[in-house]
């Protein structure tokens, strides 16, 4: 990977770091570098020095931004993350952060890693000695001579937990000579086989069939936890520790130290230690302790300042709040550097602070200050007109240009796209040992922001991570949200809602009252004249939200009750709905007796456009564009239900479709319930049909009157290959000049009359339905054999099941999640579907997370507001967005990995599964948090929907959720 840093010999002020680095002139400043150019220089003065280096950043975020940039660079870099104590319990103490923080310390021992990375709070958090860390690990050999019995005790005093059978990390269990082991550091746990006292073989195991899948030869065996103690060694210093405990709060102090003493002494594990770290070490380590020949850089030195004090604020209120409930004494409340002592560790490490810009001065006096000439930027949005655009300047230049380009398979298709429109481009497979001049240099991979260096006639563009262009930011700023569909939970005072039993009638709030000795609560509702009815909250399900069939109709009839006023609608309502039914039955007859058009067999174009997919497709994903190929070119219409979970790629799918139907003339309509969506789609498709002579266009609110006049005309005329809209191209005025496909998005979100109003206009037209959770009319048809039906089961690459907990609703437990989600710099969504206590909700999340970005979206707020939101999700600029199901559809935020519902009681187990859909749309593993109030009886359909939830979380659960919430709705 040396052709990334062979421009940076000609710098001055590089030559000029390595100079004082080697001299040990410390401290310095380096000023002018930006995102991926701190990773740059941090892995190019690593590399020249031969040395470590410990990066410290503001944000845990950002330590992993630039991790990823150093690896893109070549380097061996890893975050280390800051992790809990839990001075109480470890009920809700997850150990994924601790683990990997043992296992970054493990690499360090064996020189393994070039670069850490990490936030100022994470550094300076003790953990254990150097010296128990190696001497509490373990390396097992095929064929080496080694007892089970001894190796179970070594697991044990390494902070492994016996189970029955291994299901997490951290666990092992024994049955005869079959070791079965989670190590932190395994993605998979471990089977070990011994022959008397040797072992026989070492594999990775399936925990789910129990098969072996992979021969190992070793075995590297490091502690699960950072606080360990010996056998009955927690209980004697304990005993020895307990008579110094005097002084002010000494009594309840020491009456917590006598309860863990009587749990030990009868045998059991304290299920928390945390706050017993400074007697399981005499002398506490830090990461400092483990690269003490490391070079230190310390980015925007400012920020990681502001950083270390708000932590240290945080962690001395939980102090004082321990010390006073007797959980802790003084003599063990430390568990972190202060501020002061980190300012010692950049004196002793001869600290390099790499900031963008001069703010007056460092935290420490700088004995030389360098600048570079660096300019940021050249962010590319995927699309090979914005990327000539660029490259333009650089055309007749000599200066040395790489291009990121993601995959192995976009790198070698812009090669040669570049080179079709008369650039000098090469795609290199490997990295050179040197970049030519003069060519752009092709590779694969991404950087989270590229950059140039003007002195040094360089530049690196790359393929944006996430956001987009500045044409996308500012064409996301006109997006505007339609009102949400209410619910019981957004019920004020004065609403109207419908019993299925009384009909319509007047919320009235809810009522107190004692019946039968018991207190219980009531919603009240009232009817025409002075009726009242008072229902029990456990019989919610009766109840729903009236909607007008006209926008700001308020002349509502309200029913009487015991009359047969809401009996006579009832009839019409069913006579009308027999009717609608007649007519599809008609309109489906009609459509099987039709003679539609034979679409032709796939041209060239065809192939080139899908060999430009920027992903691996799944086999699903090909079996299904296979099928609906198939049913394109037979002269019978098409009806074609296509059922996957969200984000396995139903779009793709449904986007050969759309250019198959574009190639052989004729038009395509995508409908979509919302206008966040159609936007999501409209930018997405432009993209992928980039390059291609096909007009692509979007119909919704987002256009002006102008606008919509124009595309009318335009789509009439046949000027528009593609339309992209919500029901905005239902309208009468929408004509069509050949339309051959129509795709329906999310069509659990529209009435039946709106899904069948362009079927009976184009009776021979083919239809696409897309869907995760497919309503049950629909599923009905596809299981009849009305529709065909194509699945999607298989999840896309390094892609996890989202990790889902039902619980009662704990603030505690939710906060710890928040924060977990946080402090590896995702965004998180809470949902609190209550829209007059919305902003309440907010403000206490705030109170509890203070340096959280917080934000709020609900379906009540103006278009503007909503688009400003949506920006800003998109750009990371929000931690976590406090909102109501106005989420269930629409924008892909891969960064947002963590989502909390409350009250998920009150949601139907197809929105549940929808609202999921959320998170979990990257590689990283997503946790979803359904909580519903421990002191509310839950009625028998809430707790089937709940257990059901829970249960159906594999890969495309989908469609077995649509199945399950159907027999649910028909028990209930």
């Amino acid at each position: 990977m040396s052709a990334f840093f062979e421009p940076l010999s000609q710098s001055a002020a590089y030559r000029a770091m390595i100079r004082h680095l080697d001299a040990g002139q410390t401290p310095l400043g380096l000023l002018g570098l930006s995102g991926a150019q701190k990773a740059h220089w941090i892995a190019a003065l690593s590399r020249e020095c031969k040395r470590p280096a410990l990066a410290i950043c503001a944000e845990e975020s950002a330590a992993t931004k630039l991790c990823e940039d150093l690896g893109a660079f070549g380097a061996h870099a890893a975050v280390y993350p800051a992790r809990e104590f839990h001075y109480h319990t470890a009920d809700s103490c997850s150990r994924d952060y601790e683990q990997q923080r043992i296992g970054v310390l493990f690499a360090l021992c064996r020189g393994e890693l070039d670069v850490v990375a990490c936030s100022p709070e994470a550094a300076c958090q003790f953990t254990l000695p150097k010296e128990e860390l190696l001497r509490r690990s373990l390396r097992l050999e095929e064929g080496a001579v080694c007892a089970l019995e001894a190796t179970t005790q070594t697991l044990l005093a390494a902070g492994y937990q016996r189970a029955e059978q291994v299901e997490g990390t951290g666990q092992f269990s024994v049955r005869g000579g079959i070791l079965d082991l989670f190590p932190p550091s395994s993605a998979k746990p471990v089977r070990v086989e011994f022959w008397g006292d040797t072992i026989d073989s070492i594999s990775a195991f399936d925990p789910e069939s129990q098969r072996r899948t992979q021969r190992m030869e070793t075995l590297e065996i490091t502690p699960a936890t950072e606080i360990l103690f010996g056998e009955n060694e927690l209980l004697k210093k304990l005993e020895a520790f307990l008579p110094s405990v005097k002084g002010k709060g000494s009594v309840k102090a020491r009456q917590v130290l006598e309860e863990d003493l009587m749990q030990l002494r009868s045998g059991v594990r304290l299920p928390c230690v945390d706050r017993y770290l400074h007697l399981a070490y005499d002398a506490p380590q830090t990461l400092f302790d483990y690269m003490e020949d490391a070079l230190f850089f310390v980015c925007e030195s400012a920020g990681v300042k502001q950083k270390m004090q708000g932590a240290q604020t945080l962690l001395l209120e939980d102090l004082k709040l321990m010390l006073a409930e007797g959980c802790l004494t003084k003599d063990l409340a430390s568990f972190s550097l202060s501020w002061q002592d980190l300012l010692i560790k950049y004196e002793q490490f001869g600290a390099v602070f790499c900031d963008h810009l001069a703010r007056g001065s460092f935290d420490l006096p700088v004995r030389a200050l360098e600048s570079v000439n660096a300019l940021p930027g050249f962010g590319w949005d995927g699309t090979l007109r914005s990327l000539t655009e660029d490259l333009g300047a650089l055309r007749k230049t000599k200066d040395t240009v790489v291009v990121a380009a993601g995959t192995e398979k976009a790198a070698k298709e812009l090669a040669y796209d570049l080179e079709t429109e008369g650039f000098a481009a090469h795609y290199f497979p490997v990295i050179p040992a040197a970049f030519p001049g003069g060519t752009i240099s092709v590779i694969a991979g991404s950087f989270s922001g590229g950059f140039s260096y003007p002195e040094l006639r360089f530049s690196l563009i790359t393929l944006q991570k996430s956001g987009a262009s500045s044409a996308a930011k500012k064409a996301r700023r006109r997006i505007k949200q339609g009102k949400a569909v209410g619910s019981l939970e957004e019920l004020s005072r004065g609403d109207y809602v419908v019993h299925a039993l009384h009909g319509i009638g007047m919320f009235d709030g809810i009522k107190t009252m004692t019946v039968d000795g018991r207190v219980k609560d009531f919603i009240k509702i009232n009817y025409r004249g002075a009726d009242v009815l008072y229902l029990p909250v456990t019989q919610l399900d009766l109840v729903a939200k009236y909607v007008s069939p006209k926008d700001g109709d308020r002349a509502v009839k309200l029913n009487r009750l015991g009359s047969d006023e809401w009996k006579k609608t009832k009839q019409r309502v069913r006579a009308s709905v027999k009717e609608m039914a007649t007519e599809l039955i008609r309109l489906y007859a009609e459509r099987l007796n039709a003679k539609g058009f034979a679409f032709s067999p796939d041209i060239d174009m065809q192939s080139d456009f899908e060999r430009r997919f920027a992903f691996d497709e799944t086999d699903d994903q090909l079996v299904a564009v296979n099928e609906i190929k198939r049913d394109m070119e037979r002269a019978c219409p098409m009806d074609r239900l296509l059922c996957g979970d969200v984000g396995f790629g139903k779009t793709e799918v449904a986007l050969r479709a759309a250019f198959k139907c574009v190639a052989d003339g004729k038009q395509c309509a995508m409908l979509v319930p919302t206008t966040i969506l159609a936007f999501q789609h409209y930018q997405t498709i432009r993209q992928r049909f980039d390059g291609f002579p096909i007009e692509v266009e979007m119909l919704s609110r987002f256009r002006t009157p102008t606008e919509r006049t124009r595309i009318k005309k335009d789509l009439q005329r046949g000027a528009i290959d593609l339309i992209v809209g919500t029901h905005a191209i239902l309208a009468k005025n929408v004509e069509f000049r050949d339309l051959g496909l129509l795709i329906v998005d999310e069509e659990q979100r529209f009435g039946v009359a709106q899904k069948e109003k362009l079927k009976a206009r184009f009776p021979a037209v083919d239809v696409l339905t897309l869907s995760a959770t497919p309503i049950p009319r629909t599923l009905g048809m596809a299981m009849s054999g009305i529709l065909d039906m194509s699945v999607l089961e298989m999840p896309p690459a390094d892609r996890h099941p989202v990790q889902t907990y039902v619980l009662p609703h704990d603030d505690d437990v939710l906060i710890e999640a928040i924060e977990r989600e946080l402090r590896r710099g995702g965004q998180v969504y809470y949902l609190h579907n209550r829209v007059e206590s919305i902003e309440r909700k907010a403000a206490k999340l705030r109170q509890r997370l203070p340096q959280a970005r917080i934000g709020i979206a609900h379906g009540k707020m103006s278009e503007e507001e909503l688009s400003e939101i949506w920006r800003q999700l998109l750009d990371g600029e929000l931690d976590l967005l406090v909102c109501t199901t106005i989420i269930e559809t629409g924008v892909d935020v891969p960064n947002a990995n963590t989502l909390i519902i409350e009250n998920a009681e009150r949601l139907g187990l197809a929105q549940l599964h929808q609202i999921r859909g959320r998170v979990g749309r990257s590689a990283r593993r997503a946790f979803a948090y359904f909580t519903y109030q421990p002191v509310r009886q839950l009625s028998e359909e809430a707790e089937r929907r709940l257990c059901a939830i829970r249960e159906y979380t594999e890969f495309g659960a989908g469609f077995r959720i649509a199945m399950r919430d159907l027999e649910i709705r028909g028990a209930g």
